[in-house]
Order: structure tokens, then sequence, then C-alpha cells
């Protein structure tokens, strides 16, 4: 599916609906919960990903495979460098997109945080964790120059087992459900292929 179809998709859809509210679920709802699901330790070196792309309805939309370097520096400063492949349509060639988070040390209400940004993350955002779970909540601008469009995601990745994080993001746009993204992240030997 190409942008300029999902974005006319997503135009449709905040017209034909009226603005919903949104979660209010806390990270702290997980405090206690194990395997822990600290970002320094399960982010680093390097991480295989596949997933799916679900519209509002439910319906798969795209499937994807990415891989995750990462790695922290002596300022405790985290670099998350993804590379994604995405498959639209069945037997379409896959369609390469980058992200690459940098997460910085920080404190908010007396917490550790991480301050992160990215370059399709107009404003920086915070991730949070507590027991078993991480949160963050952020605009994602998609698109090309010229041709882009917002989307309000919020992320939830949780520790299920030594070495594997099941992440869910839900997709909003003016407070509209729009879609979701599911994805299981597996921390691997240095020589796996992910892609």
């Amino acid at each position: 599916m190409s942008r300029r179809v999902f974005r006319s998709g997503l135009v449709g859809v905040t017209a034909a609906l009226a603005v919903a509210g949104c979660s209010s679920t806390q990270v702290d709802h997980a405090a206690g919960r194990s395997p822990k699901l600290i970002p320094q330790t399960f982010f680093e070196g390097k991480i295989c990903a596949d997933g799916v792309v679900r519209d509002r309805s439910g319906a798969e939309i795209r499937s994807f495979n990415a891989r995750i370097d990462a790695s922290w520096d002596e300022n405790g400063v985290g670099t998350l460098d993804e590379v994604f492949y995405f498959y639209d349509e069945p037997g379409a060639e896959a369609k390469r997109e980058t992200r690459i988070w940098t997460l910085t040390p920080a404190r908010e209400g007396g917490r550790e945080v991480l301050s992160a940004k990215a370059s399709d993350v107009p404003e920086e955002t915070t991730m949070e964790w507590a027991g078993n779970a991480i949160h963050m909540a952020y605009t994602l601008r998609y698109g090309e120059p010229g041709d882009t469009i917002d989307l309000n995601m919020d992320d939830w990745m949780f520790h299920v087992a030594d070495g594997v994080v099941v992440n869910e993001t839900r997709m909003t746009k003016f407070g509209i459900h729009v879609g979701q993204i599911l994805l299981v992240m597996r921390k691997v030997d240095p020589e796996t292929q992910c892609l």
C-alpha cells in the first residue's frame, strides 16, 4: 500500500469518526513483573525484529523484518540504528526504511528516564520503564518531504522471555485509532542475519 493510499484512508477515517479519548495506562502498572526490561540491558548488540502493520479494522496491510544495532557510549547515551524491510503486497519487492534513535539519560519526576529523539520524530519524547515494560508516546512524521503525515504512536514493549520482547504500538490521528504495529524483538548473536 502506498503512502498516498494510506494517507487518503486516514483522511477518510478521520472525517467519518468522532474524536476518541487516549489511553491513560501508566508504565508503573508493570512494576514487579519479570523478566525485568531495562533499556540499557536489552538494547545492546544486535536485535532482530519481525512484525505486521494492521489497519483500524485489524487487517494486515504490511509485514516487515528489521535489524536493530544498539550501543551505548561512555556517557550513557544510547543509539538504536534500525533498518526495516517492509512488504506491502504478496510478491512485491521490499521497501527499505531506516530510523536512528538517540537515547539520552534524564530524570523526570524523580525517576530515571531516557529522552528519545529521531529524525522522523519532530519532538523529543520520554522512554519510561518499570518491571517488564517500556513505554513511549510520540508523534511519528511518516513519508517523504512534502508528502508526510503525522501519526501519534502509543508504544509498549513487554519482556516475555529471556531475550524476547513483544512490542505493540497503537497509531492514532486526531485521537482516532487508525492502526496498530505488532512485532517481536529477539536478541541475537552478531553473525545472525536478521533481514
